[in-house]
């Protein structure tokens, strides 16, 4: 969600060498993939590997954008052994499906669609489809009110009959029942923070830095369950709070723990959040700061204590850039996350105390990378560059955790998050 004014940000030579090189391939593509002929990558993996990623169902990938750049919903046939995408027909008609997950059984996809203005109201709204087996389309069950404006994030509660959404414009948050057809309810719970501004320029941000997003009231961002489902982490960008919630899994009633939440430094904007393997810690990246931030998890409580916060830019680096997604190798081992402007994707290594230890950075190949996700076999990883209008794929070497670029790029109109599914395995 960031607003980036004149803005200018000095790239790297080899960085320069790298965006020349995928624009001129972008200008051969309208629409589908294009691989590159190079020496094999990845071999490492192993024969097994490569075994495990052929299945007898097909995989299929689904991509969220925004309008008018993006089409909709755009479907993927994805290639187990090379992780590349082969296009299908999009699902068309829905405005800004931004977010997007699919469910466990890998029955039901939803997706938000982040606008102020759905069915005559000042919210957006959650949409539920159902993944028709075989073919990975994607059939409307039922839409709902987001109970706020500019819904940009939601997740399945572990036990997966309720829907957690966070809805940015507005600052609120919403519980949504899942019945076993995969329909939405109306809001079980909806909790609206209340809390003064936050700064308007990070307090430790690296110099240089213009990084200002939206510091002028609650931007609730991400929304996401403890690993036992028993409290709601929710971040809020404008005012610079993690919030932690009580969940009654009976109802889908939230309400504030004790204490309600745990502050960010100054104008830190925290964004994502994602938990430790082990359940006792937690990971999060700040928009604005562009900082890892890492917190002991006090699973009985739902209390969080920070210990950690490390940059994800280069220790020269000054200048702006907006930090956005973070990720954890299938093996917890592993942590990545996505700078937009300094367009690069960071891997640290986490200790035996989940403390984080810089390892190296990847070009992202495109320009402000939002989003990016690992394939369910955790060898392929996928740059969603939102302004470069495409999703560069990496191959994922499995010792060491480094990326190699594959050679092959998707060409996508603002893409914001990817999601998959093999939707026969149902009932195996």
């Amino acid at each position: 969600m960031s607003k980036v004014r004149n803005l200018g940000v000095r790239a790297s030579q080899a960085r320069r060498v790298w965006l020349k090189r995928v624009s001129a391939l972008a200008a051969m593509s309208a629409m589908g993939s294009l691989a590159i002929a190079r020496p094999a990558q990845a071999a490492s993996a192993g024969a097994s590997t490569a075994t495990k990623a052929r299945t007898a169902e097909p995989l299929f990938a689904y991509v969220g954008t925004y309008t008018p750049n993006g089409l909709g919903i755009h479907r993927f046939q994805v290639d187990g052994n090379t992780g590349k995408l082969d296009a299908l027909e999009p699902l068309r008609g829905i405005e800004n499906p931004s977010c997007l997950v699919v469910d466990r059984q890998q029955r039901f996809l939803f997706a938000v669609s982040e606008v102020k203005n759905y069915n005559g109201t000042k919210n957006g709204s959650v949409s539920a489809y159902a993944i028709e087996p075989g073919t990975g389309s994607l059939r409307l069950i039922n839409a709902v009110n987001s109970q706020g404006a500019g819904p940009v994030y939601l997740s399945l509660h572990p036990n997966g009959r309720f829907l957690l959404v966070a809805n940015y414009n507005s600052g609120s948050i919403a519980v949504f029942p899942v019945a076993s057809d995969g329909t939405l309810g109306e809001a079980s719970s909806v909790q609206q923070p209340q809390a003064p501004a936050g700064a308007q320029h990070a307090a430790e941000g690296v110099p240089g830095s213009f990084a200002v997003s939206d510091h002028d009231g609650s931007h609730a961002h991400t929304i996401v369950s403890s690993p036992d489902g028993r409290f709601v982490i929710s971040t809020d960008l404008g005012v610079d709070r993690t919030y932690v919630w009580k969940f009654d899994e009976t109802t889908g009633a939230l309400s504030p723990n004790d204490p309600p939440f745990i502050a960010s430094s100054a104008g830190a904007g925290p964004r994502h959040v994602v938990f430790h393997p082990s359940g006792r810690y937690m990971y999060e990246v700040t928009e604005e700061a562009s900082t890892l931030v890492c917190y002991a998890y006090d699973s009985a409580r739902g209390v969080l204590t920070q210990l950690q916060s490390v940059s994800t830019l280069p220790a020269a680096y000054q200048g702006t850039s907006f930090a956005s997604e973070i990720l954890l190798s299938h093996d917890g081992r592993y942590l990545y996350v996505a700078n937009r402007l300094h367009d690069t994707i960071v891997q640290f290594r986490v200790g035996t105390d989940a403390r984080l230890t810089r390892v190296g950075e990847t070009p992202t190949g495109g320009d402000y990378p939002r989003v990016i996700r690992f394939d369910p076999s955790g060898r392929f990883m996928y740059s969603l560059n939102q302004r470069s209008d495409q999703i560069a794929i990496f191959a994922v070497d499995t010792p060491s955790g480094k990326l190699r670029f594959t050679g092959t790029y998707v060409a996508v109109g603002s893409p914001s998050d990817i999601a998959f599914a093999s939707p026969a395995v149902t009932g195996k």
